[in-house]
């Protein structure tokens, strides 16, 4: 099975507006895949007219693979924390299926912040592909797991009732299915890696703002004069 980042060429794309001029009624903007580099956003706001008279932008518009994730995406995100998410999901070693049924679960999905943190947890969940009912999760408990040894029950294997099991394992586990498998929390513990704080993500996921960006450039530049 595929790894998420093998099919996929960006984690989503968000389409950035200049605010200044949406306001004067002209809609001028970009769509940016997710990840990108500084270097590569810097010349976005360029093109969009961002770093001069006008300095703000927001999102007017997302294209997004994960419905869990396009609900959650708001017009004013940090293109830092948004960059930062979409590193993260490029990163994962889990399947498309995987991703899209802890998605499905729901825990830990309440903000950007959380899904970046969910990424880097994934070990806390247990997906098994193909069990779509509680019958299947039944069978898979019974027949396939190796808890148990129906052969030492002999006829009275044939008495089983799958459903009814599958439905107790999977409200005793809070799990659910989604529509390639099911999914529930393992009881490792959620570790919170990032905090929420802008300046704590990593270097190559932040986004200047174009006029600090360009305040930065101008320094490097004088201080290699000074050099000189």
């Amino acid at each position: 099975m595929y790894n998420l980042s093998d099919l996929r060429d960006c984690a989503f794309e968000a389409f950035v507006t200049n605010l200044g001029k949406y306001n004067e009624g002209e809609l001028v903007g970009e769509w940016v895949k997710f990840p990108i580099t500084n270097e590569e956003m810097q010349e976005v706001f360029k093109r969009i007219g961002i770093g001069g008279r006008y300095e703000e932008w927001f999102i007017t518009a997302y294209e997004c693979h994960d419905p869990g994730i396009y609900d959650l995406l708001g017009e004013y995100e940090s293109l830092s924390e948004l960059n930062y998410l979409a590193g993260q999901i490029m990163e994962l070693n889990e399947s498309e299926e995987f991703w899209q049924a802890v998605l499905d679960l729901g825990e830990y999905t309440g903000s950007v912040k959380d899904l970046i943190n969910l990424t880097e947890n994934m070990d806390c969940f247990d997906y098994l592909s193909g069990v779509t009912s509680d019958s299947d999760l039944g069978y898979y408990w019974i027949e396939e797991s190796g808890c148990y040894d129906t052969k030492a029950m002999g006829a009275l294997s044939n008495y089983i009732d799958y459903e009814s099991f599958g439905r107790d394992i999977r409200f005793d586990e809070s799990g659910t299915f989604t529509d390639n498998g099911y999914v529930r929390l393992n009881g490792s513990g959620f570790v919170e890696v990032y905090d929420g704080k802008i300046g704590n993500i990593p270097e190559e996921y932040r986004i200047q703002s174009p006029n600090r960006h360009i305040r930065t450039a101008v320094k490097s530049e004088l201080n290699q004069e000074a050099v000189r």
